[in-house]
């Protein structure tokens, strides 16, 4: 199953942006007549960032060791560590590693030592935003965006992390409004890639295809272009077109052999086509990385709708005991379905408590409240997750679901259809129990309501001649 999530590949465009606000741009000198020598790593990274595009991760990691080294020996370069900051952060959002994210923070912090945020250090500011929504702390985000755009509101780069911000906290009016202001101060790939994720949130799926596309034209690198095309790869998926979505996912790869969400997309595409002995082996390459926590549900899924149950409790133990941000939502459906759904209510309340609002965690809530047993609360939330505008074929398949335990057989049976509709494999698991509960409520019967048949008319006498 997929989790619906703030994506990734998004994310870690808009930390991009933040590296991009950020970077020095550096020309080396060089001796001797004739053109100067091809860029280093370290470099390419820099022109990529100065570009709104994202570097190749081995020159990212190039800029990291070159900012550290020049660092040790120009310790007040407020520029430089805010540089490096920026760095860290969109390195660990890439890999989903969080150990770069108290490196970037050390980072960013000396950043405001060296010169403070009232001596007008947007950078370092604008860093620490970007690093509260890699964690997921969208409130601390959205706060330090806020700063940022209040000092200098024509920062193209404060838009994409001031987005997510807002769509972790459910404030989707201003997301949106964000995302207009975007468009005004910047273009290229970045801002479409965003245009595809508003248009997809808002149900235009054509609209967010038509971005995404623009977005891999206009990309500057591979890796960029890569990022564009797992997209494109998610969208197909979304919309029940596995076969699309493998080829989209297929060209991914071949730009960035180990691109990340790319691997999972190409493992989730195998499944729903019913090459299952090709997708577990899909989803075990994937798992020997640093997975995403939502890949270790869906694969430890995928394994169960297999009978494989020693590997799908491994994937499910390994989600429960790891390092995470950003990870409430997978714990807490993974508790709902496959552990104790009274502990992913607490789980999915206190998200909900701290601010958390977007449809994301209205669902899982109100999925860990139906399978605790509480399902008439339950619905308030996963109609506020299917009502937004986004199509997801779970959040749908939760909705009639919940409608199916309070017996309301119509509007159950038209979501768990519309479920099916939206992407007939929705999840290795769950796709199969929306067809069950269907075929339970069984076929709509033409007869309508009593209460809306009209009694039989009384017979008019005859007219007296």
């Amino acid at each position: 199953m997929k989790t619906e999530n703030v994506s990734r590949t998004v994310l870690a465009a808009g930390v991009g942006a933040v590296l991009a606000a950020t970077a020095l741009l550096y020309v080396p000198e060089f001796a001797g007549q004739g053109p100067p020598p091809p860029p280093g790593p370290a470099e390419r990274a820099t022109i990529a960032a100065h570009a709104g595009a994202q570097a190749a991760l081995p020159d990212l990691a190039a800029l990291i060791t070159d900012r550290e080294k020049w660092l040790r020996a120009h310790p007040d370069d407020e520029a430089s560590w805010a540089e490096l900051g920026a760095a860290y952060t969109e390195r660990g959002s890439r890999l989903g590693d969080v150990r770069d994210y108290p490196r970037a923070e050390r980072a960013l912090r000396r950043s405001l030592a060296e010169r403070p945020a009232a001596r007008g250090n947007l950078d370092a500011q604008l860093g620490l935003g970007a690093l509260a929504g890699a964690r997921g702390d969208w409130r601390t985000a959205r706060e330090w965006g806020e700063r940022v755009r209040k000092a200098d509101p024509r920062r193209w780069a404060v838009y994409p992390v001031l987005m997510d911000a807002y769509n972790g906290l459910g404030e989707y009016g201003a997301a949106r409004k964000a995302m207009e202001s975007l468009e005004e101060l910047h273009a290229g790939a970045v801002v479409r890639a965003r245009a595809a994720q508003t248009y997809r949130d808002r149900g235009w799926r054509e609209d967010a295809d038509a971005a995404a596309l623009d977005a891999a034209a206009l990309a500057e690198t591979d890796t960029e272009k890569a990022a564009a095309l797992a997209r494109l790869g998610d969208l197909a998926w979304e919309r029940g077109e596995p076969e699309e979505a493998l080829g989209r996912f297929g060209a991914s790869l071949r730009l960035v052999r180990d691109h990340g969400p790319s691997l999972a997309g190409r493992a989730r595409a195998l499944a729903a086509l019913g090459r299952t002995d090709e997708a577990v082996r899909a989803w075990r390459a994937v798992l020997a990385r640093p997975p995403r926590p939502e890949y270790l549900l869906e694969a430890g899924e995928l394994y169960e709708s297999l009978g494989l149950d020693g590997d799908a409790r491994a994937s499910y133990e390994r989600l429960r005991t790891g390092t995470w941000t950003d990870a409430e939502v997978a714990l807490g459906l993974l508790e709902a379905d496959h552990g104790d759904a009274a502990a992913a209510v607490v789980r999915m309340r206190a998200e909900w408590a701290r601010g958390h609002r977007s449809v994301r965690v209205a669902d899982a809530l109100g999925w860990a409240l139906h399978r605790s047993g509480a399902s008439k609360e339950a619905l308030g939330y996963a109609k506020t997750a299917t009502e937004e505008g986004l199509r997801s074929a779970l959040f749908t398949y939760h909705r009639g679901e919940i409608e199916r335990a309070l017996e309301q057989a119509g509007p159950a049976r038209r979501h768990l259809a519309e479920a099916l509709r939206i992407n007939p494999e929705f999840s290795p698991l769950h796709a199969r129990r929306a067809e069950g509960g269907l075929a339970a409520l069984g076929a709509l019967s033409d007869d309508l309501p009593a209460e809306l048949r009209r009694a039989p008319a009384k017979p008019t006498p005859p007219h007296p001649s």
